[in-house]
């Protein structure tokens, strides 16, 4: 232990003492980062920095503005800093921020006035760069052993429940045991949601479904919801569920006949008249027969943030079993889209 009691330099009563610590070196001096969270405050970040590795230390509070805090500084070819750190933003989860910097005596002050500005003094170079989204055709070669980087798996992937090869081009998700709801199966697929307004769209065929299946797409946390396929005594249905009371509630289904079908889902993490505590943390269900006209189904999902899914809402395909392992569902593509305009339908 090199810094004991790192959160004293702001206070001495805490929800959560320092933690996150990240430590770089810069012009001869070690900077080691923490956050803590005072009481009746919000997260805050510390600085401690000292000549040599092992201290000793000093400390101060270097920023205390509306949670946004825990990372590290970069700088630019031509000589500026910012510090890199994220704020909670209710449903969409932790947001990134870059804070400028400027140095005094060898001593970071971030912000502006000890403030993150809303809005910062340079244009954004587009350099054909991937982002953490993106959408998939499910296009794969036989030799390519990765999905896009853009996903992550909600549990660890069972091989045998996933195969991008057993029908070239369709990404297949099958049901290799019996679950009860859509927190329990395995090999749920994920893509981040974003903001202010994001969309995803899937292609889904469901011919090898079994009864006791489901299979759709979902704007996943622990207060989840979901547009999906139900099959039911050999008969299907679309059908919407609403997690947000935590009783996995189906709120409506049509019947369904056929084997492909288009499933939406719109989430509007929109700060209402550009308030961050005032949010919109809505998501939207839609269906498609044909690809071109959509059906709104179900109700708004009310988008929830908690510290059990504290990464936030996230695109989800997936497919479980509720009778009889051995059903499988085939998504054709995932198409994320800006929706600037929120459209609901």
């Amino acid at each position: 232990m090199i810094i004991p009691s790192a959160s004293a330099v702001a206070g001495d009563d805490f929800i959560l003492t320092a933690e996150g610590t990240q430590i770089q070196k810069i012009n001869g001096w070690y900077y080691v980062h923490n956050i803590c969270w005072p009481r009746g405050g919000v997260r805050t970040q510390v600085i401690h920095r000292a000549r040599e590795l092992t201290g000793p230390y000093e400390g101060r509070v270097v920023l205390q503005d509306e949670g946004i805090a825990q990372g590290e500084f970069i700088d630019t070819p031509a000589g500026k800093w910012y510090a890199l750190l994220f704020g909670d933003r209710g449903a969409v989860g932790r947001i990134p921020y870059l804070v400028p910097i400027t140095w005094e005596d060898h001593w970071p002050v971030l912000g502006i006035e000890g403030k993150v500005p809303a809005e910062l003094d340079f244009a954004v170079e587009r350099q054909g760069l991937q982002g953490i989204v993106a959408s998939d055709e499910f296009n794969y070669s036989f030799n390519d052993a990765a999905l896009k980087l853009a996903w992550q798996w909600n549990h660890n992937p069972v091989a045998q429940g996933w195969s991008l090869s057993e029908r070239p081009g369709f990404l297949r998700l099958t049901a290799l045991r019996v679950d009860e709801d859509l927190h329990h199966t395995r090999n749920t697929l994920t893509q981040r949601m974003f903001g202010p307004v994001g969309e995803a769209e899937i292609a889904l065929e469901v011919g090898g479904m079994r009864d006791g299946d489901t299979a759709g797409l979902a704007a996943f946390a622990d207060r989840y919801g979901f547009v999906g396929v139900r099959q039911e005594a050999g008969k299907r249905y679309l059908v919407t569920v609403d997690n947000s009371a935590k009783n996995h509630r189906e709120t409506a289904r049509v019947p369904f006949t056929g084997e492909r079908v288009y499933l939406r889902v719109t989430g509007d993490f929109t700060f209402i008249d550009g308030d961050i505590h005032h949010r919109t943390d809505r998501a939207y269900f839609a269906y498609s027969l044909d690809g071109r006209e959509w059906h709104r189904l179900g109700q708004p999902l009310a988008m929830v943030y908690e510290l059990t899914h504290f990464m936030g809402y996230r695109f989800a395909l997936f497919h479980y079993a509720n009778a009889q392992p051995g059903g499988y569902a085939d998504f054709d593509y995932f198409h994320v889209t800006e929706n600037a305009n929120g459209d609901e339908t």
